[in-house]
């Protein structure tokens, strides 16, 4: 009888230690640059009530869900995005929480789609988001923070861009021109660069537009400039839209991030709980999916069933961020790498293990890290293990020219043999 060799999930993957340690890398620079921002790091379940992305989203979201029955009979989804569970966790604490605050989240998601090029069904997402303020300034803290994030990846400014628009000006305008139901435009919008001309006139036309609309609305979301948009609005409410944007980018360009920034009428964001700024994050030519995405959602724990509190944030995948990093070749060597392997001529594996304790407890910062064998094996298989982990600097335990309390010891990284203590050994590394 055969037995069927078992099968990785389709649209997940699996993390050896070699693509573990780039995912530990993007890990730690999220965290790093989040936590440089003064933004507190939180947590959720990996799992929600189905009702909390059903109010948000509506039935239809059902489909995108891995959802099932638990065995007390309740409708629960595995979280495809943390932005609902954040609206919870201040609901549930709304009059305790010192306002505004700022947190961060990298949390596992899930989502029952196609599993294609940049978009899986198992990922993790950097979320970031300021809640308890209308300021324009929360949105400017959030783009700077993605600015820096991409920097520390080595990415310059001219290989990335965060497109902004708004859902305030956006909506003004629609009343401009009369659209008779903007909540059946706005996904017809954000599909805008993705389905081609004729489609996308096809699909306004579906939503009650005019031809004469359909063209007023084209031409708008094609403008590249705050002065072309202008000269194609006319309200008070677009007026002020349009100066909160200019605010934006001045801030920004104060702070050193304006090459970094350009406004992005195409960008909608299907979603319908942002009332605001919305931004996405592409590489140079948008030749991937967005690295990043988000906006303002004011509105959102108000929609859940608890008082209205202002929020924006963003949500950026490590997928799509780990492909941009590799087509420029900024992704760290996945090798192993160590800083001692303590190595024994005599597979003396006391005074081994007493010695590599001795070298992790020799950092006053951060301990080192300390290889050995694990069973007695000839210096040539000890030194190409030392090799395979990366060793920095091989001691051994009994060599014949050290004295009491030195070492003879090898720098693996220009071959050169010493003789010396311990300090002197951790001042070699």
């Amino acid at each position: 009888m055969s037995i069927s060799i078992p099968q990785l999930p389709k649209g997940t993957r699996d993390f050896y230690p070699e693509a573990e340690r780039i995912q530990n890398y993007i890990f730690d620079t999220w965290r790093s640059t989040a936590e440089s921002f003064a933004y507190e790091e939180y947590e959720g379940p990996m799992f929600e009530h189905l009702e909390l992305y059903t109010g948000k989203s509506g039935e239809e979201i059902v489909s995108q869900l891995y959802n099932f029955k638990d065995k007390g009979d309740r409708e629960i989804a595995l979280r495809p995005e943390m932005t609902p569970t954040l609206a919870r966790l201040v609901i549930q604490k709304a009059r305790e929480l010192k306002k505004p605050f700022k947190w961060f989240s990298m949390p596992r998601l899930f989502r029952y789609e196609k599993a294609q090029k940049g978009r899986l069904r198992e990922f993790f997402q950097l979320n970031m988001d300021i809640i308890g303020t209308e300021s324009i300034y929360a949105e400017a803290d959030l783009m700077a923070a993605i600015a820096t994030m991409l920097r520390k990846f080595g990415l310059k400014d001219g290989e990335f861009a965060i497109g902004v628009s708004s859902r305030k000006l956006l909506a003004t305008y629609l009343e401009e021109i009369g659209a008779p139901n903007p909540a059946l435009v706005y996904p017809v919008l954000d599909r805008r660069l993705k389905i081609g001309p004729e489609a996308f006139a096809k699909a306004l036309a579906d939503a009650g537009l005019s031809e004469d609309q359909v063209k007023k609305l084209d031409d708008f979301m094609s403008c590249k400039s705050i002065e072309e948009v202008k000269t194609k609005v006319h309200s008070e409410n677009a007026t002020a839209a349009l100066a909160e944007i200019e605010d934006l980018f001045a801030t920004l360009t104060a702070a050193g991030y304006g090459d970094c920034v350009n406004l992005d009428l195409s960008i909608v964001r299907g979603l319908a709980y942002y009332t605001g700024i919305v931004f996405e994050v592409f590489d140079k030519g948008k030749s991937m999916r967005a690295i990043a995405g988000g906006g303002r959602y004011d509105s959102l724990t108000e929609k859940l069933g608890g008082e209205r509190i202002p929020g924006v944030g963003f949500g950026m995948g490590d997928v799509v961020l780990a492909d941009l990093l590799a087509e420029h070749n900024l992704l760290p060597s996945p090798k192993q790498s160590v800083d001692f392997y303590i190595a024994s001529f005599t597979n003396d594996m006391k005074k081994v293990f007493e010695t590599a304790q001795a070298f992790r407890s020799a950092s006053t910062g951060k301990p080192f890290s300390v290889a050995h064998p694990l069973s007695a094996m000839k210096m040539g298989k000890q030194l190409d293990q030392a090799n395979y982990q990366g060793a920095k600097i091989v001691v051994y335990v009994d060599g014949s020219k050290a004295s009491a309390g030195e070492f003879e010891y090898k720098d693996m990284r220009t071959g050169e043999m010493f003789v010396g203590n311990m300090d002197a050994i951790v001042k070699r590394l």
